[in-house]
C-alpha cells in the first residue's frame, strides 16, 4: 500500500448550506437528471426520500448540501428543472474527518483507497467503486471479490 498524498486537513469544520424542497408532482424519472445537474453545479451532496404529504400525496423529499457561494446556482436549478413552487435552506456545520488516499495493488491492478482518518488513527477505507467495478468487468469477476482483495490487503 502506499500513500498518494498527504492527509487532507482542509476539510474538518465547513459552514454548508442544507437546501429541501417537497415534490409531489414532479415525475419520477426527472429525478436522475436534477440530482446530475446539482452535483454537476458544485452540490456536495443531493439525495432524496420518499414521503407523504397532505391528503396523503406520496411525494419525494429532495435535499441537498452545497457551500454558501453555490446558494444561488442551486435555486436557480431547483425552480427550473422541478416544480417546486418554495424551496427551505438553512445553514449548518459539517464536521468531516480528514481524508487521504492510498493506493493497494491487487492481482488485478491498483486500486485506489479512501481514508478518513480521526485522531490521527484510520477509522473508515473506502475503496473507489469505479476502480472496482472496472476491475470486475475486465476480469470477469465478481465486485465483492474486488472489494475483499482490496480490504485483505488494507489489513495486513
Amino acid at each position: 500500500m502506499r500513500e498518494n498524498q498527504p492527509p487532507n486537513f482542509e476539510h474538518v469544520d465547513d459552514q454548508m448550506i442544507k437546501m429541501e424542497v417537497n415534490l409531489d408532482d414532479t415525475p419520477g424519472e426527472w429525478l436522475g437528471y436534477v440530482m446530475d445537474e446539482l452535483f454537476d453545479a458544485g452540490a456536495n451532496d443531493v439525495y432524496y426520500t420518499p414521503i407523504y404529504m397532505k391528503k396523503n400525496r406520496p411525494a419525494i423529499l429532495l435535499q441537498l448540501l452545497c457551500s454558501m457561494d453555490r446558494l444561488e446556482t442551486m435555486k436557480f436549478i431547483l425552480w427550473k428543472e422541478t416544480t417546486t413552487l418554495g424551496i427551505r435552506y438553512y445553514p449548518l456545520t459539517v464536521h468531516r474527518m480528514e481524508r487521504r488516499f492510498v493506493t493497494v495493488e491487487t492481482e488485478w491492478g491498483p486500486v485506489t483507497v479512501k481514508q478518513g482518518i480521526f485522531n490521527q488513527e484510520v477509522l473508515q477505507s473506502s475503496p473507489e467503486y469505479e476502480e472496482c467495478r472496472a476491475i470486475a468487468k475486465k476480469y470477469q469477476i465478481p465486485l465483492k471479490k474486488v472489494y475483499a482483495a482490496v480490504w485483505n490487503k488494507l489489513e495486513c
